[in-house]
């Protein structure tokens, strides 16, 4: 007896039949989606519930507050408005809690919450999982790891190679026509990428020459190349550590670099870190100290030239501490009290991180008695600290008085290199380079804003500006 073919009805029924099954369950799958969708902004509602919130669009939240580059206008209104923190809905369910008082961020890092990786992942690709990135464990591993590798007697020989990266800059500005305002983020970009490179792996970059040549490109492609060679140079960097003899010459070296530090050390069972490792931290090392240094130093020479009475008396300090002497050395840095005490207040004004993430992994209590469970994704604000009016009094005005040697202030009241265990491992470092560029610059050029272009802050993972940071340089006899 034959199998009889299948009918053009029966099949076109069978079909039918198994779209409808496929309809049905992406339904019921959609369905599920909304449920769970809802019940997890009804969660974060009733958790939030305890703090205020500005008025807000049902589904596209607070996003249309943040609109023509705004953001930190609006976040200072808030600020003033809402004490100690408000609610932040961006958009369906990411809501989240921002804080800026002192005592709120006193307490979160205090704690060990990992970072909200939804505004880091991105980066992984790029630098890979190092002190920026990792949690738990491992980053405390390497982080008492990498602690030495920041030591006084480690930094002390990388203010030469600042002072180089720094000269050779402001050689280039030499040449710069005083009627003609310069853009100087691009080039003090380039001028840390110099110096990263060269304390990370005693290497001589020509970055700063290549992008100001007619054959540059936009500072980041240098990135993406030193990135490229990470592994290279650590291969062979390990090749000739091998050899015998040369792990006693690399530590009798006058200077060793980053990554020498990073194969010397060991964890406490003895093991080293793997390649992967290796590039990680080294990637991170380059990433952090490179581009919020540059950021720091960017707005420090915008704050210094809109404000002409504190970059006199800066001047006049360093020409005190310097004498006729155009460098600077590790000796010098503690002997510009002034100068200091202005950094640090345009690191107030202008944090070159503006803000960072942590993920509450158990229930927080803050001083006030407010509680926040688990899961909730809190947004640290440093800008928002830093112009808080109940913890500065007239906060948008620039005064290094704040930050004079008698002063007192809240320990968690200034915050540009974050706090806590999580704090930036390589704050002395970028110090440090703040205080060499700020001196040699200052020794060189008189500093004037350009009326016409005002810059416009804007928070992205460093804080830069929109229309860039345009100054006019006069040179000094």
């Amino acid at each position: 007896m034959g199998v009889s073919a299948l009918s053009p009805t029966s099949f076109m029924g069978s079909f039918s039949g198994l779209l409808q099954v496929v309809f049905l369950l992406g339904l019921l799958l959609l369905l599920f989606k909304i449920v769970q969708f809802y019940l997890h902004r009804l969660w974060l509602l009733r958790a939030l519930q305890q703090f205020p919130s500005p008025p807000s669009h049902w589904f596209f939240g607070h996003l249309r507050e943040f609109q023509k580059d705004q953001d930190l206008q609006k976040i200072r209104q808030w600020v003033e408005e809402f004490p100690s923190a408000f609610v932040l809905r961006l958009q369906g369910n990411e809501i989240h809690l921002m804080l800026y008082d002192p005592d709120y961020m006193k307490v979160i890092m205090g704690r060990s919450d990992p970072k909200f990786h939804g505004n880091y992942k991105f980066l992984a690709p790029w630098i890979g999982y190092g002190l920026l990135l990792l949690e738990g464990q491992k980053w405390f591993q390497h982080r008492r790891m990498l602690t030495p590798a920041f030591h006084s007697d480690i930094l002390k020989p990388y203010v030469e190679l600042m002072v180089d990266s720094v000269q050779m800059m402001l050689d280039r500005w030499e040449h710069v026509s005083e009627d003609s305002p310069l853009e100087i983020f691009d080039h003090i970009s380039l001028m840390t990428l110099d110096t990263i490179m060269k304390c990370a792996f005693n290497h001589q970059s020509s970055a700063q020459l290549d992008r100001l040549s007619s054959k540059g490109r936009w500072f980041f492609h240098s990135c993406q190349l030193a990135r490229k060679h990470t592994d290279r140079v650590i291969k062979l960097r390990k090749a000739h550590l091998q050899k015998e003899g040369e792990l006693e010459k690399a530590t009798s070296k006058r200077c060793l670099d980053f990554l020498d530090i990073l194969l010397f050390a060991k964890m406490e069972n003895g093991s080293s870190l793997s390649d992967e490792d290796l590039r990680a931290e080294v990637d991170t090392f380059m990433f952090e100290g490179h581009d919020t240094t540059a950021s720091g130093i960017s707005w420090i020479l915008y704050a210094l030239a809109t404000h002409p009475e504190h970059q006199q008396r800066c001047r006049e300090e360093i020409q005190s501490v310097l004498g006729d002497g155009a460098s600077i050395s590790w000796d010098h840095l503690d002997k510009m009290p002034y100068t200091t005490m202005c950094i640090k207040e345009a690191l107030r004004i202008y944090p070159p991180v503006p803000s960072i993430t942590r993920k509450l992994s158990k229930l927080v209590t803050f001083p006030d008695g407010r509680s926040l469970p688990k899961g909730i994704v809190l947004l640290l604000s440093i800008y928002g600290l830093h112009h808080n009016p109940q913890v500065w009094q007239n906060p948008e005005v620039f005064d290094p008085c704040r930050f004079a040697p008698d002063s007192d202030r809240h320990s968690h009241a200034f915050l540009p290199f974050s706090g806590g265990s999580r704090n930036c491992i390589g704050k002395q470092f970028a110090m440090n380079e703040l205080k060499v560029a700020v001196a040699l610059t200052l020794l060189r050029f008189e500093l004037l804003p350009d009326p016409t272009r005002v810059p416009i802050p804007i928070p992205r993972i460093v804080l830069k500006s929109k229309n860039g940071i345009h100054l006019h340089l006069k040179k000094l006899q």
